[in-house]
């Protein structure tokens, strides 16, 4: 089920209004909102819902037994047959078809020629997500940052809507507390959900969705079609899109958790006014980041072993990284590039300084580059993308709203951050009737925007 739907939107007042009306009795709330949340990933596969709860069983057993087990390295050996699991769960579902194929290419390369089994297997909306909420429940508490909370916690933390399918990743120890005790209403942020509300479904339908349709979808699929300046335009157009697309997401998913009286944290700050690749990963997909850097760059040693190791580190946490977002060549190399260049970065960064509007204007294009490799179907889109990048002829793509949504979106990045919270506080103060109307109004104009296709599914979703 898509946010920006007549289903959702039939769906989410209902269960706001009785989840509200059952709050202080959270005997009966806690099963209601898993209901809601299963029905909800449901929607498309009923049988997602049993590799949802398969996974939660699987890891909340895991967790009883490291908090029960006193001995250090047989807590270990848990934790680590529980991730091998998890890992394997994903493995199955979304590598399966990359490695299999990997692997019968390289035996038809030396000539054994052994046909090996190709399943088509479906892959789960939002299986990362949640498979990596599973693992940081798991190594928390292994790592006693948390205790083992109950069955139908876990269950909640797990299958919760409004993250369940394309994040941001939630780290148990910052919702499980949330669970103890019913929310306030007196201290529910009903300005910011609305607004957040509000601006991810203009981020996603009238600009993320537009730009693609327009510009981003025909030039990406036959980039030998257009010259220089449509495959530039297009460029910046993804660029533009693949942030609105997931930060229109994620202001809906947490402005929906702020109206059902949950906190999640942040996830996006402004990304393109990033002066370093270090400082782009602190502010894109947060959430993916720091997962990253405490389950896979700090494990492997992070800084603590010597240059040419951070390096390697860097490397190894990009390059998954990058496998994470699919199982294709393209995002492999999207991650090996984005590694080489935080350890071009962390090598020359001390040594070399350069004004800070030069080092956001070649990070920001060097992004925009890492972005072509990303969008690619594969590498045969990606080397015809770039030998056409410098082919002269016309525009023909070029209109001023695209132009204008693309300025928008990369200019409204650079607006000093102490100004964007002033509005955040004059929003949070404003009054909740008027930001509904607000909202209303946002809803009926951004459906005008909707193709006769109907709305696009979230990027993330396939990740």
């Amino acid at each position: 089920m898509l946010f920006p739907t007549v289903q959702f939107a039939l769906f989410f007042p209902v269960v706001l209004v009785v989840s509200w009306a059952l709050m202080k009795r959270q005997a009966i709330w806690k099963p209601f909102i898993i209901v809601a949340s299963y029905v909800f990933y449901g929607y498309a596969d009923w049988r997602f819902c049993l590799l949802l709860a398969g996974i939660t069983v699987g890891n909340q057993c895991a967790a009883q037994l490291i908090a029960r087990t006193s001995d250090e390295r047989a807590r270990s050996w848990i934790l680590g047959v529980a991730v091998t699991l998890d890992l394997l769960t994903l493995g199955v579902f979304k590598y399966y078809g990359f490695f299999v194929s990997g692997v019968d290419d390289a035996l038809r390369g030396t000539g054994v020629g052994m046909p090996l089994p190709l399943l088509t297997i479906a892959l789960p909306v939002g299986v990362s997500f949640f498979t990596f909420q599973a693992i940081s429940y798991v190594v928390d508490v292994k790592r006693r940052l948390v205790e083992p909370a109950s069955m139908i916690d876990v269950t909640i933390y797990l299958s919760f809507f409004p993250h369940l399918v394309a994040g941001p990743i939630v780290r148990a120890r910052e919702f499980l507390p949330q669970l103890q005790q019913p929310p306030d209403p007196r201290k529910v942020a009903v300005g910011s959900g609305i607004a957040l509300i509000a601006l991810g479904l203009v981020k996603k339908l009238a600009i993320a969705d537009t730009l693609a349709r327009e510009v981003v979808d025909p030039v990406f699929a036959v980039p030998d079609a257009y010259a220089a300046p449509d495959l530039w335009l297009a460029a910046y157009a993804y660029t533009a899109q693949i942030y609105c697309d997931f930060s229109g997401y994620t202001d809906m998913a947490i402005g929906l958790a702020l109206l059902l009286g949950y906190v999640f944290p942040q996830n996006f700050r402004s990304p393109y006014r990033a002066t370093g690749f270090s400082d782009f990963w602190r502010r894109w997909h947060m959430t993916l980041s720091r997962f990253l850097r405490d389950f896979l760059y700090i494990p492997l040693g992070g800084n603590r072993k010597g240059r040419w190791k951070t390096y390697r580190n860097l490397m190894l946490t990009m390059v998954l990284g990058g496998l994470w977002h699919g199982a294709a060549w393209p995002f492999v190399l999207w991650g090996v590039f984005h590694g080489a260049m935080l350890c071009v970065e962390r090598a020359w960064g001390a040594r070399i300084t350069f004004p800070s509007w030069l080092r956001w204007a070649v990070t920001f294009h060097l992004v925009v580059f890492g972005w072509i490799l990303f969008r690619s179907p594969n590498m045969d889109i990606f080397g015809d993308y770039m030998a056409r990048m410098f082919e002269p002829g016309p525009a023909t793509l070029f209109t001023v709203p695209v132009a204008l949504m693309v300025l928008a979106v990369i200019g409204l990045q650079l607006v000093p951050e102490r100004t964007v919270e002033r509005v955040q506080v004059r929003i949070e103060r404003t009054n909740p009737v008027l930001l509904g109307a607000g909202l209303a109004v946002v809803i009926a104009l951004v459906a005008a925007t909707v193709s006769s296709q109907g709305v696009a599914p979230f990027i993330y979703f396939r990740f």
